[in-house]
């Protein structure tokens, strides 16, 4: 039972995996972009964008397509440490093209942040907003992440087990089934056998639901042979006899 649980409970990981795997990459080929969501991590951007909003870019816009106004992720590009999203508010050069931006809730650009962003430090064009869901990632933080797996693990692991018992009742049901009813062949020697096939060869009882048992007789075929095999003559005597007597 228990190898037959891992075993399930492995099956059970591998499909979610793999669906988990399928969408992602659905994903990515969808909003062309390695990494699809952001979780917004200051309040440079307020009120436009709050803290733990999840915003959602889009990797199809290409740089050159960037206007004034929009809303871009890009690597810092002092060190290429940190990913930034703020809004484009000048283009500084147009060969190569290089933007610079500004946190709305910023008084002014901030050198080595905000400019100068070229094509190599753009990410993306942000495309939505999904409000406030970034606060799963805060609260999944250890050790409560921890904690959601090893309860997702202990319902796999319970019902692996419950299906396995399951399967043994199962089991169980099938093999009480009843089996054929028999009947009892009477033999005329007065001893009895157990038969499956209900036949009988000598004598034979029935019984059926709120009646009495009816017993079937065969002839006997030895009596009936002796009497015919008896004279007329001797026949009509003993009618005599019978008569006389009455």
């Amino acid at each position: 039972m228990v190898s037959g649980s891992i075993k399930g409970i492995v099956k059970d990981f591998i499909i979610v995996a793999v669906c988990i795997a399928v969408i992602w990459i659905g994903l990515q080929v969808y909003f062309g972009a390695s990494n699809p969501f952001y979780v917004v991590s200051s309040g440079s951007m307020y009120p436009e964008l709050k803290m733990f909003d999840i915003i959602v870019i889009t990797g199809h816009t290409s740089f050159e397509d960037v206007k004034i106004r929009d809303i871009i992720v890009f690597d810092r590009p002092k060190d290429h440490d940190k990913v930034i999203v703020h809004r484009v508010v000048a283009i500084v050069d147009d060969d190569p093209k290089t933007l610079r931006t500004k946190g709305d809730n910023n008084q002014t650009s901030i050198p080595g942040t905000d400019f100068p962003i070229t094509e190599k430090e753009y990410v993306g064009t942000v495309v939505h907003v999904v409000p406030q869901v970034g606060y799963i990632t805060k609260i999944l933080q250890p050790p409560i992440n921890y904690i959601i797996i090893v309860v997702i693990i202990g319902i796999m692991v319970v019902k692996q087990i419950l299906k396995n018992k399951n399967k043994k009742e199962v089991t169980f049901s099938d093999s009480d089934e009843p089996q054929p009813s028999e009947k009892i062949v009477w033999q005329s020697d007065d001893e009895y056998i157990q038969s499956k096939d209900f036949t009988a060869r000598e004598k034979t009882y029935t019984e059926k639901p709120d009646e009495e048992k009816t017993y079937t007789e065969k002839p006997d075929e030895e009596n009936t042979k002796s009497d015919e095999n008896i004279p007329e003559f001797f026949q009509d005597k003993e009618k005599e006899e019978k008569e006389n007597k009455e």
